[in-house]
This record gives structure tokens, C-alpha cells and sequence, in this order.
């Protein structure tokens, strides 16, 4: 398994702390506004029957999908279910990454090589991978990648529209972030948009887990946990957190299968259980996240053609009818971009590579601040600017997208997606078109979860977060690397850890301002 490859970089690496979680931050209180009449409540858990009133499909065999991903050649050996795994640790390797890779936890590692500090690992060093699968999960593909991300075959999508005329739990929900009033089908719009997820895809796990979709009430249970997920149940609540919490783990699978080696998942009892090789990124996310709340058999039944497959069938037909193939063009190449300030100006280089958005995601995104200093999140005069020319996708609290291709929809092409971008005299409206150097707002600490005023920049194509320094990923990735006006991004192995490097120009990246983070535009 090619985990990580080793990187060559002028100056060795440095331990960063990390200058935001770029995470939603949400305080909230659960509301109903509407007590609709109907059958009783459904039981919020399990795997439950496709509604009688909904489409069905009942296949005697397993269903052919209309498009079949080419199985990743990287992927060819069976992991032996008998036998524990040995792994040489390459530069830039930890625990975290090795575990996820894997499918382990953490602490299974330390314990199974006795590890004395786990926050030191030598090149070369061999770690006993421990708990053996169980099992080799199935090679039924469930979505195409396409159908995971927010990309092209969205164009005409709406939550909304989809459920107009629908007796559904989710149409009447309301809930409480950060002192707004959130609808059902808002929060879900609002996940999908925040983390690049396919709106579809959210609609139907609801409707896996909980019925939200088919069912005008359901049980408190369901309210509360509509994922299922009831491991932190004083912190992961409610529809968006339990959403939110959702979509990293479809991230976590996508993103690891696609880009970093994952080769396994972890049950709920802590049993593993290997990922077949055969399966595509999209089938990963989807079996990670299903696994989160289940034991093998609940597992193997949830991945199986008559499992979640059929839920999605019933409310949107075969998903591979919406697959774009392929998703990220094999000659994929970044157009022009400059730094995202003024010319002249000088900025300091303070995040490497890491989550678009949430560390599960690619490691998509760079930051920077101003060179004017600020107490915490003050917001300065500086101005974040638009790096290429293009049309605002949207404009909504912290967050600019910049769609590249100029038809305002954030699904398709290149879009550059800016995060902690203040609301005060923010200059730009979706739909407005601007030019490369075009103002599109402050840096703060809006959005997302930080706690100094910075600007978090990333890539997107075709909805895929498109890493930032893709020298590690599989042989089969071909992820452009980031270029600003020239420099190049690196990373170190480590989120937020890494350098931009033009010709013979060196920068690290450091929550200080100094020397050798500091870039004049």
C-alpha cells in the first residue's frame, strides 16, 4: 500500500499548531413548528422498509448498474483476513494517518508495538497493524463518485422542489444555529454546500436511518439522532450536527479510498472489516459511514443491493443514471491564479495543506493573514481578493465561491471556495462578475471555526476538493498541484504543515509573522 511516498523539501519539517478547524460552529436548540397528523411514529433506528407509498424496486438478482466505475489498479491484492498487516512508516507518517489508512483506531496501534510516545515515529520503523478483518466487504458498487460530491448532474436539483407535495417530517422541521431559524430542507442545502456533498445522497441516508423523508412524525430518538449516531449524544444532536457529522464520515471514505490508501473500516463493536478493492470512492464513503453504527451483520445487510441501495432507488431511481465519467479528467490542469491580495502587498503564509473542509475532506486548502496585525478576530482593512476572473457562486455568511467557468453554479468546473470572508462591506452579491484582483471581502473569523482572523483558501472541481500537493496520493490521482502566481504548494505529511516554493524562493508555512513565511504579491 502506498500510504505515503517520501518528499524531498529544502528545509526539514516543522510541528504546527493548527490555525483553524475550519468547522461549522453550532449552538442549537431543536424546534418543531408544526405537529402533523399521521401514522405512528417510525422507530429511528435499524434499517427500515422502503414506504409503501413510495416507488419501489424489487429485484430477484443483484441490480446492473448503467455505469460501472474501472475498478482502481492500485487495488489488486485481497487483504488476508487472517493475518495481521505490517506497515514501514515513510516520511511524514503518524499514527492518525496510519490508523485511518487502515481502519484501526490510535490506540490499537500503540498498544499492539508498545509504543512509548506516540507522538514519535522513525523513518524505516515497522508497526504491526493489529485486529485482522473479519471479513472483506462486498464488491456491490452502491453510487457512482459523482453521486457523492455536489457536481455537474446537481444542475437542477432542489431539496425543496424534490419535496413539494411530500408528507414529510423533514418539510416541518425547524432548528435553532447560532440564533437563526433554520427549515429541514435549509440545513440539508447548508450541509451539502459546506462540505461539497450530494444533496440526494443526504436525503436518502434520512430516509435509511429515520424516515424523515416518508414519514410526517417520527420518534424522539429520530428526531434527536436522525443518523443513528449516539455515540457523543450530548454533542452530536439534532439534524445538522448528526448531518454534519455524517458527511465527514463520507468524506473520510471518499477522500481516504480516493487519495490515501484506506483499505479498511471500523465497526461499531471496534471490529474491522476490509474495504473490497474493487468498489469505487463514492461506494467507500457511503460503506464508511454505514459502518459507523453498525456490527457486521447490520453492516453487511446495509451495503447489500437490498439495503441502502434500495432506499435510494426508491426516491431518485438508479444512481448511476446521474454519473459523470469521468468525474476528475486525467489531463486535468489549474488555470492561472495569482496570490489572493493586491499587488504590492504583503501577506504571511500561516496554513499548509488541509481540509477543504474538516480534516477528512482533501487536503484542499491554504491560509493567510494580512500583514496589518489584529487582536484575535478583529477584521482589518485588507482586502481578500478574487484570484482569477469569474462569477460570485455564492455569498452567504463567511464563505465566497468563485465559480471559474461563469455559469454561477458551483457543481461544475474549477470554483474557488474562500472561508472566514467578513460580511462588513463585503463588496460582492452571487451572481456578480468580477476580475482577477477584484476585492471579495476581509479576512476574519467568520464561518467555520477559527479563532484569529486569517482568509482559508481552496480548489474544488466538478464538486471534488481538489488537494492541494497530490505528490502522495495514489498513482491514479492526478489532482494539479496549487499555483499562485507561481508558487507551489507543498505539504509535510502533517495538516497545515507544508511550504509554497517559487523557482528558488522558499516559504514555510507558521502561525508567526516572519521571514520565511512572509510573501509580497
Amino acid at each position: 500500500m502506498n500510504l505515503r511516498s517520501s518528499v524531498i523539501l529544502p528545509i526539514a519539517s516543522l510541528v504546527l499548531i493548527a490555525f483553524t478547524a475550519c468547522a461549522p460552529n453550532a449552538s442549537y436548540i431543536v424546534l418543531i413548528t408544526a405537529t402533523p397528523s399521521g401514522p405512528e411514529p417510525g422507530t429511528g433506528g435499524g434499517q427500515p422498509d422502503i414506504p409503501a407509498q413510495l416507488p419501489t424496486l424489487n429485484p430477484t438478482t443483484a441490480p446492473t448498474p448503467t455505469f460501472i466505475p474501472t475498478p482502481n489498479p492500485t487495488r489488486t491484492a485481497i487483504i488476508d483476513p487472517n493475518e495481521d498487516q505490517i506497515h514501514v512508516v515513510q516520511f511524514g507518517d503518524t499514527l492518525s494517518t496510519i490508523a485511518e489508512a487502515y481502519g484501526v483506531s490510535v490506540d490499537a496501534l500503540i498498544q499492539a508495538n508498545n509504543l512509548a510516545d506516540a507522538n514519535v515515529l522513525a523513518v524505516g520503523q515497522t508497526l504491526v497493524i493489529p485486529l485482522s478483518v473479519q471479513t472483506i466487504g462486498p464488491d456491490f458498487k452502491i453510487i457512482p463518485d459523482s453521486e457523492l460530491v455536489y457536481g455537474p448532474a446537481l444542475q437542477d436539483f432542489s431539496v425543496e422542489e424534490f419535496l413539494e407535495g411530500r408528507n414529510s417530517f423533514l418539510s416541518t422541521y425547524t432548528e435553532e444555529l447560532n440564533g437563526h431559524l433554520w427549515t429541514g430542507p435549509q440545513i440539508v442545502e447548508r450541509v451539502a454546500l459546506e462540505q461539497s456533498l450530494n444533496p440526494r445522497l443526504l436525503l436518502a441516508l434520512l430516509e435509511y436511518e429515520s424516515r424523515w423523508i416518508s414519514q410526517p412524525m417520527v420518534s424522539e430518538d429520530a428526531m434527536l439522532y436522525p443518523m443513528n449516531y449516539t455515540e457523543r449524544p450530548t454533542q452530536v444532536y439534532g439534524l445538522y450536527r448528526q448531518l454534519d457529522w455524517a458527511g465527514k464520515m463520507l468524506q473520510l471514505g471518499y477522500y481516504g479510498w480516493r487519495l490515501r490508501g484506506l483499505s479498511a473500516a471500523l465497526l461499531s463493536d471496534g471490529m474491522r472489516v476490509g474495504l473490497n478493492p474493487t468498489i469505487n470512492a463514492g461506494t467507500a464513503g457511503v460503506q464508511m459511514l454505514l459502518a459507523q453504527t453498525r456490527t457486521l451483520d447490520e453492516w453487511l445487510a446495509a451495503t447489500h443491493h437490498t439495503g441502502f441501495f434500495l432506499t435510494y432507488v426508491s426516491l431518485f431511481g438508479d444512481p448511476f443514471q446521474y454519473a459523470v465519467d469521468p468525474l476528475i479528467p486525467p489531463d486535468l490542469t489549474q488555470p492561472p491564479l495569482t496570490l489572493p491580495w493586491g499587488e504590492g502587498e504583503t501577506w504571511y503564509f500561516t496554513g499548509g495543506p488541509h481540509g477543504g473542509w474538516g480534516s477528512a475532506s482533501a487536503w484542499a486548502a491554504l491560509d493567510f493573514v494580512p500583514v496589518e496585525e489584529v487582536n484575535g478576530c478583529e477584521i482589518p482593512d485588507d482586502w481578500v481578493t478574487a484570484v482569477a476572473d469569474g462569477v460570485i457562486a455564492r455569498s452567504e455568511y463567511g464563505i465566497v465561491v468563485l465559480d471559474l467557468d461563469g455559469d454561477g453554479f458551483e457543481g461544475t468546473g474549477w470554483t474557488i471556495f474562500y472561508l472566514h470572508i467578513s460580511s462588513e462591506e463585503r463588496p460582492v452579491v452571487a451572481g456578480q462578475r468580477v476580475r482577477a484582483g477584484d476585492p471579495i471581502g476581509h479576512p476574519s473569523c467568520e464561518g467555520g471555526v477559527s479563532w484569529s482572523t486569517h482568509v482559508h483558501i481552496a480548489r474544488r472541481y466538478n464538486g471534488e476538493w481538489i488537494t492541494a500537493d497530490c505528490s502522495d496520493c495514489l498513482a491514479t490521482v492526478t489532482h494539479p498541484q496549487f499555483n499562485l502566481d507561481g508558487w507551489l504548494a507543498y505539504s509535510f505529511g502533517r495538516e497545515y504543515d507544508g511550504s509554497l516554493i517559487r523557482g528558488d524562493e522558499y516559504r514555510e508555512a507558521c502561525t508567526c509573522r516572519a521571514p520565511l513565511n512572509t510573501i509580497t504579491r
